[in-house]
């Protein structure tokens, strides 16, 4: 277990606790909980409470940003904490179990995990585990921690180039190179592309080990059209991968 920024949460918790419990979007997406904008690339990065790292964790599953749907749930998760959760730490795991990949994506993650065969050798049912009673086998994360808007939209990792543009780059380095390398070892899971594209530089700038990345994973978004096309073709490869992945890892102890 362990926290990153630890010191952001306790500056915006008063804020988010402020909030009536029916907010708008206006309310969070507002210069109170802003934290960097890049006027000519039309960025904004807002803060959300996801610094909670689970240290302990043999997956790592990754995606590019929370949008603005995890980031009302993470908000709405704080407050709903009020009164009945009192450490900080506990508040910020909530939020990671209640916000992460939730909703449909949740459901096609599961899915394409289940078929590749990942839940049968973690030894739990079935990977939506990881989501509940399993959670301390799993570490959800993005390479953007916080919520990024390209736009006044949810950021894609496309437009603006994510390794390209300095504002992005500074935070995939303070943020989720740091954060993955608290973690022994994990396998990590890139949600689509734009995620493996930097997962990719950050093992050819030694932060992570590229064998332990399962590539051709497609984003479980429901919007991703070429989803299963992208699934089915990678297929094969992925399940020999976790397949060399788990033997090595039991053969280390």
């Amino acid at each position: 277990m362990g926290i990153a920024n630890f010191s952001n949460y306790t500056k915006y918790k008063d804020l988010i606790n402020a909030l009536p419990a029916a907010y708008t979007d206006e309310m969070i997406q507002s210069e109170e909980f802003l934290l960097e904008r890049d006027e000519k690339k039309k960025l904004e990065i807002y803060y959300a409470p996801f610094e909670y790292v689970n240290e302990q964790a043999k997956v790592v599953i990754v995606g590019i940003t929370p949008g603005l749907h995890q980031m009302k749930k993470s908000y709405s998760t704080v407050i709903n904490a009020k009164g009945h959760i009192h450490i900080d730490e506990e508040i910020l795991l909530e939020v990671k179990k209640k916000s992460s990949f939730e909703g449909p994506m949740r459901k096609n993650l599961v899915q394409m995990l289940d078929e590749l065969g990942l839940h049968e050798y973690l030894g739990i049912s079935s990977t939506l585990d990881l989501f509940n009673e399993a959670s301390y086998l799993v570490h959800t994360s993005s390479v953007l921690a916080y919520p990024v808007f390209y736009n006044g939209k949810n950021y894609s990792g496309t437009t603006p180039n994510i390794l390209k543009t300095e504002l992005l780059k500074k935070y995939i380095m303070d943020g989720f190179a740091t954060e993955i390398g608290a973690i022994d070892r994990p396998l990590i899971i890139p949600l689509g592309v734009n995620v493996s594209k930097v997962l990719n530089y950050l093992a050819d700038q030694d932060y992570l080990d590229s064998n332990n990345i399962l590539l051709g994973f497609p984003h479980p978004s429901g919007g991703n059209g070429h989803r299963h096309k992208q699934f089915a073709e990678n297929k094969e490869q992925m399940r020999l991968m976790l397949q060399r992945y788990f033997s090595k890892d039991m053969t280390m102890g």
